[in-house]
Order: structure tokens, then C-alpha cells, then sequence
């Protein structure tokens, strides 16, 4: 069983939207819904939790009550998890709440502000967690890589070859992956800044794949520019056909 957490428990600050950057509306539809739209109608996926704030939920099920991916939706929810204090807690919350499905389950970790992720991305990410424990989608650095422990100075320069930037999906096997971050509690975790972190810890078989550079988070007003530039073309393409 292939079971899709999506977080959407952030605040967006950066952004510096009136709400989180997750739940503005992009072409009619607010950003989650197409994230959820990509796993809802990916034909690997058999359920999908959302990590959400109780505030949000029924917007969230309203607005996927609009699309038409609403049947496929409604088929593979299995329900919404708490935000915790960081990522990596709520990515836990999602945890513990699908544990009941631990026999051979792979759980796809991805965030609600990433909806440009590909029905293909997704499908590699599964095939490399059936031989291994997990999966990473990587990128190669483009730019020269230097190190400073000062943030004043160049300390070293870094193997740029060797340096990859990670993305998401990523994908792992529930229980190992629950275990690894589960012994992180409770003050590790905190520290926590990717979720592939706890399983390298644990000494998790993690492949990685080549990720895709269109697959971009959205973080910053440029990266919503962007977003909305994308949807917006193919809106006036189709409109067109």
C-alpha cells in the first residue's frame, strides 16, 4: 500500500501573504488542490493524509468538493493529522495516524506548496523504495560550492560533483521510517531540517533519482509569480484547443 502524507500545516511567513501560501487561490483554485489533484489521480496511490491545521479542513474539503478530481479524492482520503512545532513533527503526527496500515506500506512524503510535482516523479519515487528502503529525488548544484564556518570568510570549497539539492517526494518504508524518527523524540527532531535526515541517521537504504528542476517549492512571491505564470499559460492554451 503506497499512502501519500501532504503537509500543509506551514505559515508561509515568508511569503508574506495574509494566509498561508498553500491556500491561495491560483486560477480559481487554491495551491493545495493541485498537489492533492496529482496524488488523488495517480493510479499507485492508495490513500492520502493531510497534515493540516483544524482551522483549514473544511476549506480543504470544499475546494477538492469543487475539482474534478473530487471522486478520486474522496476515494483515497483517509483523513487530516495535527501540525507539529516543526516539518519533521508533523511528518510524525502523519506517522503515528497511518500506522494501522504498517504491513508493506511505502508512505510518499511532499508538501502542499509543491503542485507542479509529476505524475512520472512520483512513479520513480516508487520504484526505487520497492528495492530499497527509501527514495530521494536529487538536483546537481550548478554553482560553485563554498563552505564558511563564520559566515564571514570562505572556510573550504566543496566538491560541487558530489552536492546534490534535495526535493520532495520522497518516499520510505512506514515502519523503519517511523522507528527513525520516532527514537529522535523528543529533542532531536527539533533539529530536523529534511525528511530523508532520519533515516540516513538510522542507517536506512535510501537510493536517489533524478528529480525534476520544474518540481520548484513555492516560498517566495517570485516562486507564486512563477506558479501562477505556468497555470496561467496552460489555462489560455487549453481555452485555445
Amino acid at each position: 500500500m503506497n499512502i501519500a502524507i501532504i503537509l500543509a500545516g506551514g505559515t508561509g511567513k515568508r511569503l508574506g501573504a495574509e494566509i498561508p501560501k498553500q491556500y491561495i487561490e491560483v486560477q480559481g483554485r487554491p495551491i493545495i488542490s493541485y498537489c492533492l489533484a496529482k496524488f488523488a489521480e495517480h493510479e499507485r496511490i492508495d490513500g492520502i493524509q493531510i497534515v493540516a491545521d483544524v482551522m483549514w479542513r473544511r476549506f480543504i474539503q470544499d475546494k477538492m468538493d469543487l475539482e474534478r478530481e473530487k471522486e478520486s479524492y474522496r476515494k483515497k482520503f483517509l483523513g487530516f493529522s495535527d501540525p507539529g512545532k516543526n516539518r519533521q513533527l508533523s511528518i510524525l503526527q502523519g506517522l503515528k495516524d497511518i500506522l494501522s496500515y504498517r504491513d508493506h506500506t511505502v508512505v510518499v512524503i511532499h508538501d502542499a506548496v509543491r503542485p507542479c510535482v509529476t505524475k512520472e516523479l512520483i512513479s520513480n519515487c516508487l520504484d526505487a523504495a520497492e528495492d530499497h528502503e527509501g527514495a530521494v529525488p536529487i538536483l546537481p548544484m550548478k554553482d560553485t560550492m563554498y563552505y564558511s564556518s563564520d559566515k564571514k570568510k570562505i572556510t573550504s570549497l566543496l566538491e560541487r560533483s558530489k552536492i546534490f539539492a534535495g526535493q520532495a517526494p520522497e518516499a520510505f518504508r512506514l515502519q523503519p521510517y517511523y522507528e527513525a524518527n520516532r527514537i529522535l523524540m523528543p529533542d532531536q527532531i527539533l533539529r530536523i531540517n529534511g525528511s530523508a535526515e532520519p533515516a540516513v541517521m538510522a542507517g536506512m537504504d535510501i537510493a536517489v533519482i533524478p528529480g525534476d528542476e520544474e518540481n520548484f517549492k513555492i516560498t517566495t512571491k517570485k516562486d507564486l509569480e512563477m506558479f501562477s505564470a505556468i497555470y496561467g499559460s496552460q489555462m489560455n492554451q487549453q481555452t485555445s484547443e
